[in-house]
């Protein structure tokens, strides 16, 4: 299984529909065994929802709520949200929509 390490706090905060994920580290090896070298990895399109923004403002002034809540399991879309380096770390920040499902 994937895992990630996760830093207790991170001061990046995502503004209106936008999420902050990090993503799981990808498998070191196939389900028959074989170890992947680092460039035969796939990164993969899974994460952990770090910080959520405020939400989208409606036309009536009202904000959305979020279908993702901090500490989530998400699948998202391949070219999803633009990857961002902070404190030795690598995150992405995408919209909500590229989040396909919550892993549960």
């Amino acid at each position: 299984m994937a895992t990630t390490k996760t830093k207790k706090s991170v001061n990046i905060r995502p503004l209106g529909d936008r999420v902050l994920i990090q993503r799981v580290e990808a498998e070191e090896k196939t389900a028959g065994g074989i170890l992947l070298p680092e460039s035969a990895k796939e990164k993969p399109k899974e994460g952990i929802v770090i910080a959520i923004g405020d939400g989208k403002t409606l036309d009536s002034g009202e904000k959305t709520k979020f279908a993702v809540s901090k500490g989530d399991r998400v699948l998202f879309t391949s070219y999803a949200g633009t990857e961002v380096k902070h404190d030795g770390e690598t995150y992405l920040v995408m919209r909500e929509d590229d989040i396909l499902a919550i892993v549960g």
